[in-house]
């Protein structure tokens, strides 16, 4: 009986037009759990597609040895079964499909009661999920609702969950699937630091029920269960090393940062924001959908040029709270909410508000359509809507080209979204909420998936920003080292509550 799990011989590997991988070689043994580390763009998450038989695979040979023990194993085993089906990956974004399964949700969904309704429930979801006959039983319905503790949230429908809450659900329906090789494409991003540290105690469970396990993640956050980390850069693995062996202060970024403080100070063009009174005014506020509270007496007043950090654990209802402020969830009408010296509901539209505020946030970047390239994506800021849908002007793109330089991501401007690393696909629309130089700035966990040096050019630019303009600032992360050193004021919430 082989040892070996996995085998990828001198493959060469393809990704549309891309050359993504050459002489590609790794290979994963029984009881071996594998992280891989390296900056962004260096090839981890298309590792684990090209694990999972997604990308093209133009030389070499990748061995699925699992499958064949599996096959001998199972002689009277279903005749459409591929290795493909005991092999589940969790994204870093869902695909989840309305009711009748033919299209995908949409940005502000969540908020429109009627077309939420057009959603499975999160117990609906894991029902449907099969697994391959024959094999490991450990993960039941039962037990993913306990382990992941998804039972206050069985009755939730999908588009509703928080983006910790989906991450939680998404590694549940990958356990259901009982595979033989688990992929996590940085799971760790979105949850909050209680959720994070029940992750490791899970995977520990996970890898012990005899699933293998490879996760893309940072040097900093490599689980216990992990036995072997491969560390790439460039399209190349260069070097493996023992979990018993590894020390993550030698592959600390090399964190050097230069921000143009002219050249910001030009892109904002010095222009003095209005003399508001209130950029935010909030008077027990109060959301419920159905028999949930979600928000419960919040009372919140932003004043121009406060920089504020709003914080708590997945759930807590910050991400409905932003929405109160971004226009987007039509519950604002009923409540007593002020935005911008204007009260909501008094002859204002989304758009007013929209162009008013820089915004970024998990559920946008889900939904934000990919068929733009990454200049147009960023221009499209100047209008407030999701892609560019009228010709570019050229003052327009100059100013979206110099956004990407100060974000270092001027290299994909002609590219597509699609066609980016993740890291890059946020730095764009971090660049398309600036673009227009707005009263308000909302930045809704917008480090997500960065590496360390994207991590702090982008809070040193967040800084800077702060320091040359009078620009509002709401901050939202579970990792207390991202926050601005800007930030003054903090707002917590807890299941709704303003806590502190």
């Amino acid at each position: 009986m082989s040892t070996i799990l996995l085998s990828i011989q001198h493959a060469s590997v393809r990704y549309l037009n891309n050359h993504i991988f050459k002489s590609l070689n790794f290979n994963i043994n029984k009881g071996e759990n594998w992280a891989l580390i390296g900056k962004s763009g260096s090839g981890k998450s298309a590792l684990l597609q090209t694990i999972t038989g997604r990308f093209n695979v133009t030389g070499g040979e990748v061995n699925y040895t699992f499958f064949e023990e599996f096959l001998a194993h199972h002689p009277n085993h279903d005749p459409t079964l591929t290795h493909h089906k005991l092999i589940a990956l969790v994204e870093s974004k869902h695909h989840f499909r309305n009711l009748s399964n033919t299209t995908e949700f949409y940005y502000q969904q969540r908020y429109n009661s009627s077309d939420s309704e057009d959603a499975q429930t999160v117990e609906e979801y894991l029902h449907d999920i099969k697994h391959v006959d024959g094999g490991n039983n450990y993960w039941t319905f039962d037990k993913v609702i306990e382990t992941l503790r998804l039972e206050p949230l069985r009755s939730k429908q999908l588009i509703k969950l928080s983006n910790g809450e989906t991450k939680r659900l998404l590694i549940a329906a990958a356990l259901i699937k009982n595979p033989v090789l688990l992929l996590l494409d940085t799971p760790l991003t979105g949850l909050d630091v209680q959720t994070r540290a029940l992750f490791n105690v899970i995977l520990s469970e996970i890898t012990a029920s005899g699933i293998s396990v490879v996760i893309a993640t940072s040097p900093r956050e490599i689980p216990d269960a992990i036995t072997h980390i491969a560390v790439l850069d460039d399209g190349k693995i260069v070097e493996t090393i023992e979990k018993a062996n590894f020390n993550p202060d030698l592959f600390k970024d090399e964190v050097k940062t230069n921000v143009d403080v002219e050249k910001l100070k030009n892109l904002l063009n010095n222009i003095e924001k209005p003399p508001y009174t209130y950029m935010v005014k909030m008077n027990d506020v109060h959301i419920k959908y159905g028999e949930k509270v979600i928000l419960d007496k919040v009372n919140w007043q932003i004043l121009p040029g406060e920089r504020w950090a709003l914080l708590g654990p997945n759930g807590a209802g910050k991400s409905t709270l932003l929405s109160l402020v971004n226009g987007d969830n039509p519950q604002a009408y009923a409540n007593d909410i002020v935005l911008f010296d204007v009260k909501r509901g008094s002859g204002e539209s989304i758009w007013d508000i929209k162009k008013k505020i820089g915004f970024v946030s998990p559920e946008l970047h889900q939904y934000f359509p990919t068929d733009n390239s990454c200049l147009q994506v960023i221009e499209s800021g100047f209008y407030d809507t999701l892609g560019l849908f009228r010709p570019s002007q050229k003052v327009k793109a100059d100013t979206a080209l110099a956004w990407m330089q100060a974000l270092e991501i001027d290299k994909y401007a002609r590219t597509l979204l699609k066609n980016i690393p993740a890291s890059a696909q946020r730095l764009c629309l971090l660049a398309r909420a600036l673009i227009k130089n707005p009263d308000l700035l909302i930045f809704d966990e917008p480090c997500q998936g960065m590496d360390e040096h994207q991590q702090l050019n982008f809070k040193q630019i967040v800084n800077t920003i702060c320091e040359i303009s009078d620009v509002t600032l709401i901050y939202v992360t579970h990792y207390q080292h991202e926050i601005p050193d800007s930030v003054t004021k903090v707002l917590r919430l807890d299941k709704g509550m303003v806590v502190s």
